[in-house]
């Protein structure tokens, strides 16, 4: 049976930014499929629509079904993890969420404060805004989180410490995680940072990251 990895991208960004990570994954023997999405544009319930679709499209051709995991980046997390509330009885697997503001983004708060900043965020505002209490679902979830601080943190003033410059470590901590890790990128930085693949991959045949020992 094949292990299926769908790549779920964030705002402002389209699939081939997570064009690294689908490399990478290809590698460890994953069988990866971008989801594509207009996050700025398309409305938030269509695109977890498409993003369900796009999941049963696997389970049909996969037969007997193998493991289906999600690897998202920033508001990908939010849209990955509202989708399988659909998603009931979906085959095995994880979700690793890479700088994704779980529990609601300040930065969003504060962009959408400002004359126009509603629109420059788009139709997905209300899904960073609000986040998640906790999670609660039956499937293993783990967060990779940034901890260089350089981005629209620093233009804001929003943030508190540590944080990757567009998303605090605290607002990627989110209730029910299975685990949680903390490397040193910027936000847009762990999409390149082999760290945080190998802790992708780690979470993934694990359900754990890996955390050096104490000295």
């Amino acid at each position: 049976m094949d292990e299926h990895v769908i790549l779920v991208h964030g705002l402002w960004m389209r699939a081939f930014t997570l064009a690294a990570l689908h490399r990478r994954l290809e590698r460890e023997g994953y069988k990866v499929h971008f989801f594509d999405y207009a996050s700025v544009l398309s409305e938030h319930d269509a695109s977890i629509d498409k993003l369900v679709e796009l999941v049963r499209s696997i389970e049909v051709t996969d037969d007997p079904p193998g493991r289906i995991h999600f690897v998202c980046h920033s508001l990908g997390g939010l849209m990955a993890l509202r989708a399988l509330r659909k998603l009931p009885d979906l085959a095995p697997g994880c979700v690793v969420c890479i700088g994704s503001p779980l529990r609601g983004s300040a930065i969003a708060r504060s962009v959408a404060q400002l004359p126009g900043g509603s629109f420059f965020i788009g139709k997905n505002l209300s899904v960073l805004l609000e986040g998640f209490e906790r999670w609660s679902g039956k499937r293993p979830v783990g967060a990779i989180a940034g901890r260089l601080p350089f981005g629209l943190g620093l233009v804001f003033g929003a943030l508190p410490m540590p944080h990757d410059g567009t998303v605090s470590v605290e607002e990627t901590q989110l209730p029910g995680l299975t685990d949680h890790i903390v490397v040193p990128a910027t936000h847009t930085g762990l999409l390149f940072s082999d760290e945080a693949a190998a802790q992708t991959v780690a979470f993934l045949r694990n359900k754990r990251f890996h955390h050096a020992a104490a000295a």
